[in-house]
């Protein structure tokens, strides 16, 4: 069933369409090096082959799971002799290229500049991170993306009505449901649907029936196709969406993405230390017993380990998103982190010093420190920055949760300490 002309092709409309660079490109003939970026099943080897046909090129294919830089030399040696003999040239189609080490990669530049071959390398991985600079200045970007529930029921329903290629001669047909069942849980993946689609047929000829019915689809499938990569291009994408619907407290959404975590494969003590980090940098003071939930989950994690501890994780995921927000932690972190950068070197006052030893006395260390707790409210106008350095406010509170009441509180010291400044205007 694999697409003989770009028309045939379903779905990757940003590359297909009649106005598209990737398909002016392939159609000119004179095609260049290019990345073809996707997840499974989205036509990345279907589209190399297209490229090489409206060439003219001989088709050549490596993994880079199996080949070294000496298989890499034979082909560029067989495409310039193919070159020099007929004036034919190579379309070399390299296989999850990210799985390529540095110094392989650079053995394909020579070829890839001096025009010997066409290299198009596909990949599941962010090529920024996989791909070095050098080969990818030399190669044009295209990303695929996943097939949608409809691409894919198309695609189905192609296999079933071509004898030729498909199950047509089987005469077989499908309900609209089990259709749907299939489309939607093969993940965008167009090799996983017909491959579950032929093992469904076999199961619904098994029973002597014409129709695929979604019981069929369900065994065929064992359980749902979750796309996701721990070491990968998910792992950042998700962890990045989980984070962000917690900060946003969109509880729902966050405990959609735990799972699609935990149910990939991700490792659960990543997910909690960025619970843990979360606790102080997006709620910080507003609920300071956010970060007590979060350790409490860690080390319930460590205690119980998967997957009991998908309660824990899914306890502290739910207190944090519905806590109130505040980011003062971070700001007041960055405020004292620019002070120390960029004011002078400091010089801790004699008082402030410490007087723990004989002598200290005589150098004047501790000497006119006036010990707070002795005053009635806790706090007494002394100075505690280094001399050089103005006091002034990093901390700032914010004014939800519990930071309302620290933001009194404050008030009260700063009018002791004589400082001024922490309220914006």
């Amino acid at each position: 069933m694999r697409p003989r002309s770009l028309d045939e092709v379903t779905g990757q409309e940003s590359l297909l369409g009649k106005a598209a660079a990737f398909r002016r490109v392939v159609e000119s003939g004179h095609p260049v090096s290019m990345l073809l970026w996707g997840p499974p099943g989205t036509g990345k080897t279907t589209l190399a082959r297209l490229v090489a046909n409206h060439a003219d090129a001989e088709f050549v294919t490596l993994s880079a799971t199996s080949a070294g830089v000496k298989d890499i030399r034979e082909v560029l040696a067989e495409a310039r002799r193919r070159l020099e003999t007929n004036e034919r040239g190579t379309v070399l189609f390299l296989d999850e290229i990210h799985r390529f080490a540095k110094n392989q990669q650079d053995a394909l530049l020579p070829g890839v500049e001096d025009g010997t071959l066409v290299l198009i390398g596909a990949t599941t991985e962010n090529p920024y991170f996989e791909v070095n600079t050098p080969l990818m200045s030399r190669m044009t970007l295209f990303r695929l993306e996943p097939l949608d529930a409809e691409d894919l029921a198309t695609l189905v329903d192609r296999a079933l009505s071509d004898a030729e290629r498909g199950l047509g001669e089987l005469q077989l047909s499908i309900g609209d449901e089990a259709r749907a069942e299939l489309a939607n849980r093969t993940g965008g993946d167009a090799r996983q649907a017909l491959t579950t689609l032929e093992v469904a047929a076999l199961l619904a000829r098994g029973e002597a029936r014409q129709v695929i019915e979604v019981t069929d689809v369900a065994e065929a499938l064992q359980r749902r196709i979750i796309r996701y990569d721990r070491a990968g291009d998910s792992h950042y994408d998700v962890i990045s969406a989980f984070i962000k619907s917690v900060r946003g407290s969109d509880v729902d959404a966050a405990l959609y993405w735990l799972f699609l975590m935990i149910e990939g494969g991700e490792d659960p003590e990543f997910i909690a230390r960025r619970l843990i980090i979360l606790a102080s940098e997006d709620v910080g003071l507003a609920d300071s017993q956010g970060l007590v939930v979060a350790n409490a989950a860690a080390a319930a994690l460590a205690y119980c380990g998967l997957p009991e501890a998908a309660y824990h994780l899914s306890h502290a995921t739910i207190y944090l998103a519905t806590a109130p927000k505040s980011n003062s932690v971070a700001r007041a972190m960055s405020a004292a982190r620019a002070l120390v950068s960029d004011g002078p070197s400091p010089s801790v006052p004699p008082h402030l010093r410490s007087a723990a030893y004989q002598g200290a006395a005589e150098l004047g260390h501790g000497v006119d420190y006036v010990y707070s707790q002795d005053s009635p409210g806790g706090v007494v106008q002394q100075e505690y920055f280094p001399d050089g350095v103005p006091a002034r406010a990093l901390y700032r509170p914010g004014e939800r949760g519990e930071e309302s009441v620290i933001a009194e509180r404050l008030d009260e010291i700063d009018d002791v300490l004589g400082r001024s400044g922490r309220h914006p205007e």
